[in-house]
């Protein structure tokens, strides 16, 4: 079992995700911002790219095992966009609600409004094992935003099958089916044969 699990962000929301999704697998769950690491910067192109930049910066800075996340929402109408620069869209500091508009804006009358969230995690180990898991949620979106739950672009994405967003869906619910918790499923499996 992993005593300490470095999450490679800053972001107390996905602490909180992961908390939930690694209980009884990880021994204590801490955070790049615990260690007062600065964020790397993203120069990836690709989802996979970035979370192996980040898990590798906590894991060389801590010694311990590194988890990475990197995610974004793809909108088909905007060929993937705005993929792996979703957090850019926000800007700095991060602003979503103006994200969410330069989404809509961008898509204006389209009838086309499917869309997907990735989640590339990526685990650092310090012997330089390098695992990583992709998951995917398929859905529409909506506008205006609705429900103030989750974070990021959550209040505009139905996942398919489902009437509500992803921000008005209780944590648990959205836990069970996010392009993160499939992901998680796979980063699970592995550290169930790791504890063997």
């Amino acid at each position: 079992m992993i005593q300490t699990l470095v999450l490679a962000t800053h972001n107390q929301g996905k602490k909180k995700e992961f908390d939930a999704l690694l209980h009884g697998l990880v021994g204590e769950v801490k955070t790049a911002a615990d260690f007062r690491l600065i964020e790397p910067a993203e120069t990836g192109t690709t989802f996979l790219e970035n979370a192996i930049i980040k898990a590798e910066v906590s894991m060389r800075a801590t010694g311990l095992p590194a988890l990475a996340d990197d995610s974004g929402i793809c909108v088909n109408a905007l060929d993937g966009a705005p993929g792996v620069y979703s957090a850019d869209w926000a800007g700095s500091p991060r602003d979503f609600q103006k994200a969410m508009t330069l989404v809509q804006e961008k898509l204006g009358n389209n009838p086309d409004r499917s869309a997907y969230f990735v989640s590339m995690l990526v685990l650092a180990y310090p012997d330089g094992r390098i695992e990583h898991f992709e998951g995917r949620c398929n859905g529409t979106l909506v506008w205006p935003p609705r429900g103030d739950g989750g974070f990021g672009y959550d209040p505009m994405f139905i996942p398919d099958g489902y009437n509500q967003t992803f921000g008005e869906m209780v944590s648990e619910e959205k836990h069970k089916i996010s392009h993160r918790a499939k992901a998680t499923e796979k980063l699970i499996q592995h550290l169930k044969g790791e504890k063997s």
